[in-house]
């Protein structure tokens, strides 16, 4: 499938035969500067990476990992996905998406978090992309729910491809190797100056390793502040700086001759102030960052990590280490949410256990 077009493949031509593509993406996705809410925040030079523009299908940062992911569902003949996430999991309403254009089942495992309007719209856009919904309250119980199914696909020999939570292995993290060099590229091409930090998101961990990694293979002194927005698991320096060095040895095997990185813990910066009272529970602060950013400069954003990214953006940018750097921010939403699957269904087509979510009023978002 097409791959001239990712820098990836650009930098290091040995890997452009050795990892299957389905692409999920229409890249580079461009970057500009944010006059109007610099200013707000008080920040000497803010631009942003508008990932909410990967594709006019379901955009955001989940389609860069799932180019490689379900290129190599494709490679490996599986005729059904699984993955995990909360019910409001943007990660798996992408994958539903995806692997529906690509004539894949989807099967979805997920745990509980706070009910907002844009939780019940995830769900109906799962179920209208044709995913196989399945719920458990904890992880524990998840877990215990989903082996069955996964063996059922076994025995249905549908060669089931397990992909694991928000698209973090080593696979998923080339996205965001890709990402860096792409924004390289843009440095290159004078589309905007180098800068000294990148912002972004952090649930997984995948595309903070991936952009980490990434720019030690581009050259780029940038450094990456991730701001934690989960509970759910939460990934720390260790474990990010060894999924970032997990895709570089991965990488090395495809193609011996890139460079030798490594990522060290001490070079994972996380910012964990701002998540409140959990994954998906939204916080005044990611309230109001999302409408600066829509009010200042017309752009969407919501509560659960891109909110909470900004509001790491608001009250930090003045500080050191980040005061008077330049300032980047990935901006991971999806401006496209599936409308080719609208108008949704009701929520009585849901599996039975989820209708609960939409009874009563949701958490205001």
């Amino acid at each position: 499938m097409p791959s001239e077009d990712l820098a990836l493949f650009r930098a290091f031509p040995a890997l452009r035969q050795r990892l299957a593509l389905a692409r999920c993406t229409e890249l580079p996705t461009r970057v500009h500067r944010l006059l109007e809410l610099g200013r707000a925040f008080g920040a000497r030079e803010l631009w942003v990476k508008r990932d909410d523009q990967t594709s006019p299908l379901y955009g955001g940062n989940k389609p860069r990992k799932l180019d490689f992911l379900l290129g190599d569902a494709i490679a490996r003949r599986a005729r059904s996905v699984i993955t995990f996430g909360g019910i409001g999991t943007n990660h798996g309403v992408a994958t539903a998406l995806f692997a529906r254009r690509f004539g894949l089942r989807c099967i979805l495992g997920l745990v509980y978090q706070p009910v907002t309007e844009k939780v019940r719209h995830g769900l109906l856009l799962a179920q209208a992309a044709g995913a196989e919904l399945h719920y458990a309250p904890t992880i524990a119980r998840l877990a215990a729910r989903m082996l069955p199914v996964y063996a059922r696909e076994r025995l249905r020999r549908q060669r089931p491809y397990v992909i694991a939570t928000g698209g973090t292995n080593p696979l998923g993290v080339l996205g965001f190797v890709n990402a860096a060099l792409e924004l390289k590229e843009q440095i290159d091409a004078g589309e905007l100056p180098a800068p000294d930090w990148i912002f972004a998101p952090v649930g997984s961990g995948g595309t903070l390793a991936g952009l980490l990694l990434g720019c030690k293979l581009a050259g780029l002194t940038t450094r990456v502040a991730g701001v934690l927005v989960t509970d759910i698991l939460p990934p720390g320096a260790g474990r990010i700086a060894r999924q970032a060095n997990k895709a570089h040895a991965f990488l090395r095997r495809l193609a011996s001759g890139l460079p030798y990185v490594h990522v060290a813990a001490a070079e994972v910066h996380l910012e964990r102030g701002f998540l409140g009272r959990g994954y998906g529970a939204p916080t005044e602060a990611a309230r109001q960052a999302r409408d600066q950013l829509l009010a200042a400069e017309g752009i969407a954003a919501e509560t659960t990590y891109t909110g909470k990214c900004l509001a790491a953006l608001h009250e930090l940018s003045s500080r050191p280490p980040y005061r008077d750097g330049r300032l980047l921010y990935w901006h991971t939403y999806s401006a496209a949410q599936g409308a080719e699957l609208e108008p949704l269904p009701p929520y009585r087509a849901l599996p039975h256990e989820f209708h609960a979510f939409f009874h009563g009023p949701a958490v205001a978002d």
